[in-house]
């Protein structure tokens, strides 16, 4: 099977389980937010220490996998076929809010905006934090257009990942003994 097919030269795009819309539709850039993401993540995993909380980011990147999934897949039906697990929802909430629990009291407390960088994989873990921002408000703007069913957790997912972006990138500059620069 060849990677390209033609069928997107006009500028409309196939959705997983049919149909085609504008590749420009809200639906195509949430789903293309997200695969961003998923790759800004893999960027930040590349970075050394490689295993620097790699078990918890490669979960988060399946999830990702499976959020794009559901943003691609307008038909329910079709979607629960697709998908090869369960949608994502609380118990992949609860997830990330036990690794923020794991982290973050290995921190000082914020008392102002830093400014992020740092060492290279905190400043990854800080850039793919603000593609994470990006794609919860696309997914954001596909729900509250579209009304669309079953995002219900995508959002919350979103915005907890985020959190744990932000505190991993702390966490990974205080290992490396890099300092926090304050605004």
């Amino acid at each position: 099977m060849k990677i390209y097919t033609k069928t997107g030269d006009g500028g409309d795009t196939g959705l997983f389980g049919g149909g085609r819309v504008p590749k420009a539709h809200l639906r195509v850039d949430a789903y293309g937010q997200v695969d961003e993401l998923n790759a800004s993540i893999g960027c930040a995993l590349a970075q050394d220490p490689r295993s620097f909380c790699r078990d918890v980011l490669e979960t988060v990147q399946r999830d990702l996998f499976t959020i794009g999934a559901e943003l691609a897949t307008p038909d329910p039906e079709k979607l629960a076929k697709a998908l090869r697990g369960p949608p994502v929802g609380p118990a992949q909430i609860a997830v990330l809010e036990a690794a923020i629990d794991r982290y973050e009291p290995q921190l000082p407390a914020l008392k102002q905006f830093i400014l992020p960088g740092g060492v290279p994989k905190a400043a990854a873990l800080h850039l793919a934090r603000t593609v994470c921002r990006r794609a919860e408000r696309a997914v954001v703007r596909l729900y509250r257009e579209h009304e669309t069913d079953g995002l219900s957790s995508v959002v919350p997912y979103l915005n907890r990942l985020s959190d744990l972006l932000f505190v991993l990138a702390r966490v990974a500059n205080q290992a490396a003994g890099a300092p926090e620069v304050p605004w």
